[in-house]
């Protein structure tokens, strides 16, 4: 059964962005990332039910839940469902499988993790695969895939430096809690530029179809397989749930062309090479706690 639930979560993390591509036609970027914040917060909210455990959280603890929310909920939605309506679905996808390789550096940086030359390969092969799609010889802010990639490198980013950052309260306070109130935070520091955006955006054009779509990825992709993750990862070691994290991009790779009508190019299949490359070395042979948290945590972004 755990293993089933991780294919469930891969699905659900992968094909979102596809779902993603289809509501951006009708809405801003920034009205779906308020959408899908404050309404899984909501949801998982009401999922907890358990009010009064929640409460007990020790308010010493506040300053890092709101890092941890700037760091893995507001910027890394607002980056990455920005970057992917400048970018492909398949850029975004091949692009957040740095996430493991980015938390490993911060890692590093702050001392949690030391340098290796398995971990130094990696790093370099996952970021010649990054550059290379992104193409920065060719840079443009006119361009608005190479902007859109370089926003979803820098999500990715952000959102390593929230794993690295909120691995403890995780470890210590119990993950649904955590991520609960991680997504409060984030409801509350997003609504003001959420509600701006609601009100110059015309929601009352928006067809039921795209309204069904928004209320699946608010309960599906974002709080279900937030609490599938949670479910299997304590039933599993965190190294076979990091194997699982990889079907993300394979199953965009899959369903893009089919729904979205976007195509793979040479440029796509090199950087694939390279970043599954560097993040294989990274995390399939690495023993590092650090990786093994972006197992544990993964949002899928």
């Amino acid at each position: 059964m755990p293993h089933l639930a991780l294919v469930g979560v891969q699905l659900l993390f992968g094909t979102w962005p596809i779902l993603a591509k289809i509501v951006l036609r009708s809405i801003s970027s920034t009205s779906l990332v308020g959408l899908r914040v404050c309404g899984a917060a909501v949801v998982l909210t009401l999922f907890r039910r358990q009010f009064s455990r929640l409460l007990r959280l020790p308010r010493r603890i506040l300053a890092w839940v709101v890092l941890s929310s700037i760091l893995g909920i507001v910027l890394n939605q607002l980056l990455f469902v920005k970057g992917l309506s400048l970018t492909t679905a398949i850029n975004a996808s091949l692009i957040t499988t740095t996430i493991p390789v980015f938390t490993l550096a911060v890692s590093i940086a702050l001392g949690h993790d030391r340098a290796s030359l398995r971990h130094v390969l990696g790093i370099a092969l996952a970021a010649a695969g990054v550059i290379y799609l992104v193409d920065p010889l060719r840079a443009s802010f006119s361009a608005q895939t190479t902007l859109g990639n370089i926003l979803i490198v820098i999500n990715s980013f952000s959102y390593g430096a929230y794993i690295a950052v909120s691995r403890d309260l995780f470890r210590n306070y119990g993950a649904l809690d955590v991520i609960t109130w991680i997504f409060l935070v984030g409801a509350i520091i997003t609504l003001p530029f959420a509600g701006v955006a609601w009100t110059s955006d015309d929601l009352s054009a928006v067809s039921w179809g795209t309204w069904l779509i928004v209320a699946y990825i608010i309960i599906v992709p974002t709080a279900g397989a937030y609490y599938l993750n949670s479910w299997a990862v304590i039933r599993v070691s965190p190294s076979i749930v990091a194997i699982y994290v990889y079907l993300q991009p394979l199953l965009a790779f899959g369903f893009a062309p089919m729904i979205l009508g976007e195509s793979w190019n040479s440029r796509t299949i090199v950087a694939c090479a390279l970043i599954f490359a560097g993040v294989g070395v990274v995390t399939i042979y690495s023993r590092s706690r650090a990786v093994e948290e972006v197992a544990e945590h993964s949002t899928g972004v």
